[in-house]
């Protein structure tokens, strides 16, 4: 029976590890391929140091301000007398100041294509590749960096033509976060900044919160900017990369909570027109698509008279809309030219059916087609029209109150939206009555060849709602011809029937984020010789932020789609996904809806695994209380995995933490909780981020003590092969015997470890006690070994129980307990020798498998510090300085530390009680706010510390 249930176990967090990894494995590698094309440069890039005052290379040895050229631009601006438009490149976590060289060398081709009328001078700042989404303690000193780096350059253009009095800035990652704290200087002008564009920064919250510098950062960016939406006059546009991106989810560049809607624009890159692609993390600064949808629009946003960037707010945002939102495949014009002119030789051509083809070849004049909107506004709501022509000049035009033709109309093609392999155009006849014509202009083609698709159709015809299904729920299949009540688990399937151009399906109870599904479109063509032109595209189109994806196939095909989000629907909104099919007239298509169990499993990664290590710590924590408690109740320590598998229960963290956030809706509750200066709970933080959805507490903490589980295997296997390794590299004459709790060497390694913490930096010090601390248990366990095989080695042990040595640890108990009298205190037997020693092997195991967490989390300011010690030897500010005071002399401490102490100590009871509470206040507290969880651990630890004593 013992065996059945170990082996459930073990099958139990197998499946647990498993569904992990493959959460991990969706979020890694379960995404589009790489569709964006690499920018190169056509000459050898150069980056030209800009000098600084001595008094700034002084407060920042670390930073350096370069300007970027190629060629001849380069050695023309080498004794910087620069005319152009500066922009200031901003790199961000470990990023290069060279990432600034796709947008500088696309902005200086394009300048040459019209001759340098106008041209932009890309600056670009160096942090020495420090890594701040780890370590928010350089933050606040990048900020300031970049204010005088502002000065500097505006300084360069003063005595010019046209000089100018701001900088546009380019912020990729963290760069973009430091460019919104300038705002949140004391002594900032707002006015030196007058364009910001933000490439996959995380504005609403960090990534992962590792120090308390990095939260106050962003609580002191983001409450400026909630604060004073009205007053910030600053135009922002944040794009981010979409699921390839897996170090910044693109949610997290969502700007329009913390700023006023007509003043930011948050995309993501697969919605961008021209671009449609998603990018990971380093991409996005070199996705050639994007950075020409970039530049396109700075060259737009210049101003005649002044040869700068527009001061216009509405201008600004005419164009970025333009570029980043809907492009209708004409170049910006800031008052469109609505009126045409529909004069000259070319032909006109009647259309009075009701769907319409045209293809063209080699023709030698151009045509109007002519289509009577009389006949058809009683029978139809719209028009829908597509040109494969991809040319950027007007093509659709519209004319009022003519009879078959006309001279001036309105041109329509303002209104049409370029695609990836088409233009499209859909004109509600109800908004325009006084249009009686629409017509298609057809050019001559000198040997090009499109095709022009025009048919009237009746909106509800063309719309077929799509329910979602649901995980473990029965469900309703809707399709033309039947309907059928299936598992939600299985599928939902529609046709449509009807050969025509477009249709619209609304996903219905689509907008949460944990939902995701695979959709398979199927189309079935009358004739197997469709056209290469007749390429179908499918977009879902998500209303409530700019995230659409597009999908290009090919008819008669089967093409696979996820669905799923960036961001959840918000309360108040009540739009609806939409799946957007253009399609081909001789197909007829099939659609299929399945819940995607792995995508789940990724989406709960994506948005919930930076809380992981808070779950895997409360498990722990539950196994250490439960160890003491077995000290109390039975005398000796059980097996850290056999503790886990007992204690480590979800029912004893989140009922404590549900109950908290329930009260907390409670006035009176609510100022109780704050007159005790307590922290928001990280349920409320995640729920203002529409981000805790249905039992994601209960996943988590499953997920979590499975990791637990198998890391606590993988920590027993390594101390035991170190131990091996250890006896072979050096066999004992015999077994230390020192009672010492605190030694002279280990007083004096503390006090060292306490002042390497307190002059350098705090993480290293945790690093090397927790080293100390893991050879002590190595030892420890070699010891046992040692013991085990040789007894007679053991020193001041009774040889009574000697021929017990080889029995095992219950029958030694047996044994021990028969025997009478009990032995001398001075003088315990070998069987009781050994089982205090295989008792102080398990307990410290688990404080190894506790404290490995309390090291990780502090290794990103170790490796900031490690990196950046040619400039100064002391991290200032230092996360882990005041943890590493107690933690230092705790863990040593407890590396001497014996279980018989323990047992008799009066603190034990205490001890014991603690790490329940610490559990529940890790998952409360630190889910989120991980730097707060090594504080919390080392309460218990404390408490086992002084037991010992």
């Amino acid at each position: 029976m013992v065996s059945w249930a170990k082996a459930g176990t073990v099958t139990f967090y197998g499946a647990l590890a498993l569904m992990v990894a493959l959460g991990i494995w969706d979020v890694f590698f379960g995404y589009e391929e790489n569709r964006c094309s690499m920018s190169y440069m056509f000459e050898y890039p150069e980056y030209q140091k800009i000098s600084l005052p001595h008094k700034l290379t002084r407060q920042y040895p670390a930073y350096e301000l370069y300007l970027y050229g190629e060629g001849s631009y380069a050695q023309e601006n080498k004794n910087l007398l620069l005319s152009g438009i500066p922009v200031l490149f901003l790199p961000g976590n470990a990023g290069s100041y060279k990432q600034v060289r796709s947008l500088g060398s696309i902005a200086l081709r394009k300048a040459e294509d019209i001759d340098f009328k106008y041209h932009f001078d890309f600056f670009s700042i160096n942090f020495n590749e420090e890594l701040v989404a780890l370590y928010g303690g350089s933050l606040k000193k990048q900020t300031k960096f970049v204010h005088e780096c502002i000065k500097i350059i505006l300084k360069l253009y003063e005595g010019q033509d046209f000089a100018p009095k701001s900088v546009a800035i380019v912020g990729h990652s963290m760069g973009g976060l430091v460019a919104r704290a300038l705002l949140t200087i004391k002594n900032f002008k707002p006015g030196l900044v007058n364009l910001l564009v933000t490439q996959a920064t995380p504005h609403i919250a960090p990534v992962l919160s590792l120090d308390s510098y990095l939260n106050d950062f962003y609580k002191t960016v983001n409450n400026y900017w909630l604060l004073n939406a009205q007053d910030i006059k600053l135009i922002t546009l944040s794009i981010a990369g979409g699921f390839r991106d897996y170090q910044v989810r693109s949610g997290l560049s969502f700007l329009t909570k913390l700023s006023h809607e007509t003043k930011t624009l948050s995309v993501v890159s697969t919605a961008v027109p021209r671009t449609w692609a998603s990018t990971d993390h380093l991409s996005i600064v070199w996705c050639k698509q994007l950075q020409l949808a970039t530049i396109r629009a700075f060259f737009d946003l210049i101003d005649d008279d002044t040869k700068q960037i527009t001061m216009k707010p509405k201008k600004k945002m005419s164009v970025l809309n333009h570029h980043f939102v809907k492009y209708p495949a004409k170049p910006f014009e800031e008052i469109p030219n609505i009126a045409a002119d529909l004069t000259g030789t070319s032909k006109w051509v009647p259309v009075k059916v009701s769907k319409w083809t045209f293809m063209a070849f080699n023709e030698s004049y151009a045509m109007y087609f002519s289509f009577p909107l009389s006949n058809h506004r009683k029978t139809y709501s719209h028009i829908f029209c597509q040109n494969s022509m991809m040319d950027t000049h007007s093509w659709i035009y519209g004319c009022i109150n003519s009879v078959s033709m006309c001279t001036q109309g309105v041109d329509l093609s303002w209104k049409s939206e370029l695609l990836p392999t088409m233009k499209t155009f859909m004109l509600k006849l109800q908004d325009f009555p006084r249009l009686s014509h629409v017509v298609v202009y057809v050019p001559s083609t000198n040997g090009n060849k499109f095709v022009v698709d025009c048919e009237f159709f009746q909106i509800e015809l063309r719309t077929v709602h799509l329910p979602v299904t649901h995980l473990f729920s029965f469900e309703k299949s809707v399709q033309a011809e039947f309907e059928d009540y299936i598992l939600g688990l299985t599928s939902r399937q529609i046709k449509l029937n009807s050969n025509g151009l477009f249709y619209t399906v609304p996903v219905m109870n689509f907008g949460q984020i944990y939902q995701a599904f695979k959709m398979e479109v199927k189309s079935k063509c009358a004739s197997t010789k469709v056209s290469v032109e007749k390429t179908n595209v499918f977009r879902l189109h998500i209303p409530w932020y700019h995230e659409d994806f597009m999908t290009i196939s090919k008819a008669p095909t089967s093409t696979e789609i996820n669905l799923k989000l960036h961001v959840a629907q918000p309360e108040n909104d009540s739009h609806v996904a939409v799946f957007h099919m253009f399609t081909s007239s001789e197909c007829r298509y099939e659609i299929t809806l399945r819940t995607s169990f792995l995508q789940i499993l990724g989406q709960v990664i994506r948005f919930h695994g930076g809380a992981l290590p808070a779950y895997i710590m409360s498990s722990i924590l539950l196994t250490y209380g439960g160890q003491l408690q077995s000290l109390i109740s039975i005398g000796h320590c059980l097996d850290y995995t056999s503790m886990l598998d007992k204690e480590a229960k979800p029912y004893k963290v989140d009922p404590f933490v549900i109950i908290m956030k329930f009260m907390l809706g409670y006035d009176w509750f609510k100022q109780i909780w704050d007159s005790f200066f307590l922290p928001e709970l990280d349920a409320i933080f995640l729920n203002t981020q529409s981000m805790c959805f249905p039992l994601v507490s209960l996943v988590l903490f499953l997920f979590g003590t499975s990791i637990a589980y198998w890391g606590g295997m993988l920590s027993s296997l390594s101390v035991r092969f170190l131990s091996s390794l250890w006896l072979t590299l050096h066999r004992p004459s015999e077994i230390p015997n020192d009672p010492r709790l605190i030694t002279a060497r280990l007083s004096f390694l503390i006090m060292l470890l306490l002042i390497i913490g307190w002059t350098t930096c705090g993480a290293l010090a945790i690093l090397l006690i927790y080293l100390y601390y893991v050879f002590k248990i190595i030892k420890l366990y070699s010891n046992l070994t040692t013991m085990k095989n040789n007894p007679d080695m053991i020193p001041n042990v009774s040889a009574r129980d000697e021929n017990n040595t080889n029995s095992s640890a219950e029958e030694r108990k047996k044994n021990r307990s028969k025997q009478s009298p009990p032995p001398k205190p001075d003088v315990p037997p070998i069987s009781l020798v050994i089982d205090n020693a295989e008792d102080n092997f398990k307990m410290h195991i688990t404080i190894v498998n506790l404290v490995i967490w309390v090291v990780i989390l502090s290794m990103p300011s170790f490796i900031y510090w490690l990196k950046n010690l040619r400039y100064y030897i002391r991290l200032n500010p230092d996360p882990c300085k005041y943890l590493s005071f107690f933690l230092v002399p705790t863990l040593g401490v407890l590396g001497n530390s014996d279980i018989v102490s323990v047992k008799s100590s009066k603190l034990l009871k205490t001890a014991a009680q603690f790490p329940l509470i610490v559990a529940i206040g890790v998952v409360a507290f630190g889910s989120t706010h991980l730097y707060r969880v090594p504080y919390f651990v080392v309460i218990p630890l404390l408490l086992h510390m002084l037991s010992s004593i």
